[in-house]
């Protein structure tokens, strides 16, 4: 008797197209998997950054740092040595300050995102809404 050996091209064909049809599947759910992992990341990341500034304010005669990167020398056990990075952009995480009133950013999903604050510590978001945030201040609408 003739025993077969292999796959008909058929079969290879039929498998090859179910393997395309479940990728084409999980690619965009993968992608919005990525982006909900950078916002928690950047959450928790501008909560260690809002304390790290939080303790230079209250050490420094209520002077906010001028800058981040003035943090790991100032508080090294709150934010280690090295400042993190915005997961959504690969640079150093937006500061802005006035007075002793502060704002931390992340320029969140799309990548535009900004924040600004003033005198009175009111939070406004410049650009677009996707700006994740952490701040001594007032925001104008309350952050998710």
């Amino acid at each position: 008797m003739f025993r077969r050996k292999g796959f008909t091209i058929l079969e290879l064909l039929i498998v090859i197209a179910v393997i395309a049809i479940l990728v084409g599947i999980a690619l965009p759910r993968f992608k919005g998997m990525q982006d909900v992992g950078n916002i928690a990341r950047a959450k928790g990341e501008l909560r260690t950054l809002q304390t790290a500034v939080e303790s230079y304010i209250v050490h420094n005669n209520n002077t906010a740092p001028a800058a981040l990167s003035n943090l790991t020398t100032a508080v090294p056990l709150v934010i280690g040595t090295t400042l993190p990075t915005d997961p959504f952009g690969g640079a150093d995480y937006g500061y802005v300050k006035n007075g002793t009133h502060f704002v931390v950013y992340s320029i969140g999903p799309s990548s535009n995102g900004s924040a600004s604050v003033d005198a009175s510590g009111v939070i406004t978001e410049t650009n677009g809404t996707s700006c994740i945030y952490a701040t001594n201040g007032s925001p104008v609408d309350a952050q998710p």
